[in-house]
């Protein structure tokens, strides 16, 4: 898997900055936005998807409109860190819907957990019976955030370099 940009140029580069904008924009207003005819836009936009660097499309939703205000991020320590254990880590916590972002982290906790629920009381039933019984959990140690103040995806790609 490649993870650099150098064999995007500048409209493979225009495109992701067009999409990230607005995902929803037709392949003729994104041709004209780059400045590129129709066909070759839709083959570039077919080629960045077969090569994962687009992996999908979809509606970002208002978490505070749907009344999941409350964030906790969590810090997780396991027992065991070997890759079976971190595999089985791992596994478990896609299933659980409350997780919105987990990260393994280098530091003297080995997972970041952004934990999004409607209340505090939701919160510690979804860490008493969700988190903690989570394979190879340790402890676990709770920080409540009290404002996003940026919470955006990724609105461009990085430039080369």
């Amino acid at each position: 898997m490649r993870n650099d940009l150098s064999g995007l140029d500048q409209f493979d580069q225009a495109i992701l900055t067009a999409l990230a904008e607005d995902g929803r924009i037709s392949v003729t207003d994104l041709a004209r936005k780059i400045g590129l005819s129709k066909s070759p836009t839709q083959a570039r936009l077919k080629r960045l998807e077969a090569d994962g660097i687009i992996t999908g499309y979809r509606a970002m939703l208002d978490p505070i409109r749907l009344g999941l205000d409350h964030v906790a991020f969590v810090e997780v320590r396991l027992t065991d860190t070997r890759e079976k254990a971190l595999a089985e880590f791992n596994a478990a916590v896609r299933k659980v819907a409350e997780i919105e972002q987990a990260h393994m982290i280098a530091s003297n906790f080995d997972y970041l957990l952004k934990i999004r629920t409607r209340s505090m009381s939701e919160y510690r039933t979804v860490l008493a019976e969700k988190i903690s019984s989570l394979p190879h959990v340790a402890n676990t140690s709770t920080f409540v955030a009290m404002e996003a103040v940026k919470e955006t995806g990724l609105l461009a790609p990085l430039e080369n370099g």
